[in-house]
């Protein structure tokens, strides 16, 4: 048994990286550790030999890191069906079994989680006692690709990304929507307005409320796109931040944004230049979020497992 459920990990992490990038050989963009710069007082971890170290693991592919405000931090094992918490104490139990399949998560201002529930191409509202609703699903009248990460600003109001990967649990075989976009829609989950079709494959997605900035990987493309935030919620002036997707990502207090892929963590400041690579011992790394009781651990989701390490600046927000 215990052989057979290695053997299911590892044709689940595969397959997942496979649907992500046609290749995982080189980290996006053709970005290399090497050619981070040598300057190391520019790199967020604590330590200059910081290595990151194992939380959990026996996990089939764990996703959508994000921090409450207690600096609790929770999880996906999308495979297995289920949210994870952990907690400040070091402990890691599940909080959700069934989680409609969900993907990426945040926490509302109002301490609710959200979480892309791709069973059934929804957003899930999950109280802290694991009750549950949909908040919304579909666009014009037809289902959702499958909503893949979320980003909330503290008025509320919700940026997710909806790509097309085409998962063992659904029926059909082809996508919903014409293209794969980026939408915003209000706290309450309604009026659903689509403020970027021109995206390849977008993914991870991360945003600072203060800055009014609004961060986009198109995975496809291998491209990180930077964006103003207007006051009407519409996204404005798109540039390339740098030349690398990412599947997740997250941003410091210091306006350093973090990437993931194969190599681990990609870290570049706020110029769009790679600061430092953050190696982890796993073929893919899927997404990363700032919690703990100070903000200043970096939780990393790595194929089937867990990791952290301490680094210099808080997160932003509740990654």
């Amino acid at each position: 048994m215990i052989v057979l459920q290695m053997a299911v990990t590892r044709v689940w992490i595969q397959r997942a990286a496979s649907a992500i990038v046609t290749s995982v050989l080189v980290p996006f963009g053709g970005a290399h550790p090497s050619q981070a710069q040598e300057n190391k007082s520019a790199w967020v971890t604590l330590k200059e030999d910081a290595k990151v170290t194992l939380v959990a693991d026996g996990f089939k592919f764990t996703e959508g890191p994000t921090v409450n405000s207690d600096g609790d931090v929770y999880f996906t094992d999308q495979p297995n069906d289920r949210i994870v918490k952990w907690e400040k104490d070091g402990k890691v139990a599940d909080f959700l079994k069934p989680a409609g399949r969900s993907n990426g998560m945040y926490f509302a201002p109002n301490g609710l989680l959200i979480a892309c529930a791709d069973e059934a191409n929804q957003m899930w509202e999950i109280s802290s006692d694991g009750k549950h609703r949909v908040l919304f699903e579909g666009y014009e009248g037809k289902n959702l690709n499958g909503p893949n990460d979320v980003w909330i600003d503290t008025n509320g109001s919700m940026y997710f990304t909806d790509p097309y990967y085409q998962r063992p649990w659904w029926s059909h075989q082809e996508p919903p929507q014409a293209k794969q976009s980026v939408y915003r829609v209000d706290h309450d989950g309604s009026n659903i307005v689509c403020v970027d079709d021109a995206l390849v494959q977008p993914n991870g997605i991360i945003g600072d409320s203060k800055k009014r900035i609004l961060y986009v990987a198109d995975i496809r493309d291998q491209r990180t796109y930077r964006y103003n935030i207007a006051a009407d919620g519409s996204l404005l002036d798109r540039t390339v931040f740098c030349k690398q997707g990412s599947d997740g990502m997250t941003i410091d207090a210091a306006g350093n944004v973090y990437l993931t892929g194969s190599a681990g963590v990609y870290v570049y400041n706020e110029a769009g230049v790679l600061i430092q690579t953050i190696a982890v011992p796993k073929p893919w790394t899927a997404n990363v979020c700032l919690g703990g009781k100070d903000r200043k651990t970096l939780f990393i989701t790595a194929s089937d497992s867990v990791y952290t390490v301490e680094v210099k600046h808080p997160g932003v927000g509740s990654k």
